[in-house]
């Protein structure tokens, strides 16, 4: 157990805190500075209670594996929780019923459905992040989103209060949720229907291939870097604009999919963030659209 920082009010956890816990570690770009305190609670006990004692000037920020997101360099003040492998954990319930721990990912949560027979869970297959990350952003692919599939998600609020939230509560739109804050989602209870696991697996095996073929999935990227506009496509509009292959510092707009962002090599999150603006900007000059930024961007500026 780690001894209460009473100078910052950083009370006792069962599981980890760390203060300047790096994130460059493990999110996708793998850069951006530190988080002032990186916690992992062992349990949603351990998190409640934490949070619950925590000074509630302090923000919380949870972070899955980071595939959604750029930290900018001077890093995130307060407290970013990190859920361990303790909340990954995955069961088949009745009714073609799927639950699963906020950090479990995507692909294993449709991998045990296909196991179980249960079909609707494939398109998370296609989703780099993990099930809490993919509930709260509404996160979607090849047709479908959270919305299509969630029963129920527990959450653990920033006063530390655990509460069950049906999807009405959510009130889902594109990539975005009625979450507040602070709130950090431990778990989510989705549901499928009946189906053949061989043809699931081939489902599955399609859309691994058609990602593969289409997304740079093995460079320091991210997701999607913008949101799809009403009728359009994001990477067709940068395309148009000319903005396949633009650099700035060690940052590059994917050659294959230009809607993703590339660190080349030694890029900061501002060079990033600085590319992901010019594209922004070069977007709206050519075509008048103003792409809206997907990726989250947290943290202060150097």
């Amino acid at each position: 157990m780690n001894m209460t920082d009473t100078c910052t009010g950083v009370p006792p956890l069962e599981g980890t805190v760390k203060r300047g816990g790096s994130l460059a570690d493990f999110i996708w770009f793998r850069c951006g500075g530190p988080a002032e305190w990186l916690v992992r609670p062992t349990d949603v006990e351990d998190l409640s209670q934490f949070l619950s004692q925590l000074d509630p000037a302090i923000s919380v920020l949870a972070v899955g594996v980071g595939s959604n997101l750029i930290v900018r360099d001077g890093g995130v003040r307060g407290v970013v929780v990190r859920l361990p492998k303790s909340f990954a954990e995955i069961t088949i319930e009745e009714g073609n019923r799927v639950r699963a721990g906020g950090a479990a990912m995507g692909i294993t949560v449709a991998s045990k459905a296909r196991d179980a027979g249960i079909a609707g869970l494939e398109f998370l297959r296609g989703i780099p992040g993990t099930a809490g990350g993919a509930v709260r952003m509404n996160a979607g692919a090849y047709g479908r989103e959270a919305q299509d599939i969630l029963v129920e998600a527990t959450l653990v609020m920033r006063d530390g209060t655990v509460e069950v939230w049906p999807l009405e509560r959510f009130e889902y739109s594109y990539r975005h949720s009625a979450v507040p804050a602070g709130a950090i989602i431990v778990e989510a209870l989705f549901e499928g229907v009946p189906g053949d696991p061989e043809t699931i697996g081939a489902e599955m095996e399609r859309i691994a291939a058609e990602r593969e073929a289409s997304q740079p999935l093995r460079s320091r990227t991210g997701g999607s870097t913008f949101k799809n506009p009403p009728g359009g496509k994001a990477w067709q509009l940068v395309d148009a604009a000319g903005c396949r292959g633009l650099t700035i510092g060690g940052a590059q707009v994917s050659e294959k999919h230009t809607n993703f962002l590339l660190n080349i090599g030694g890029a900061t999150a501002a060079d990033i963030e600085a590319l992901g603006d010019e594209v922004r900007r070069r977007v709206f000059e050519h075509s008048g659209v103003e792409l809206e930024w997907e990726i989250q961007r947290v943290g202060d500026a150097e």
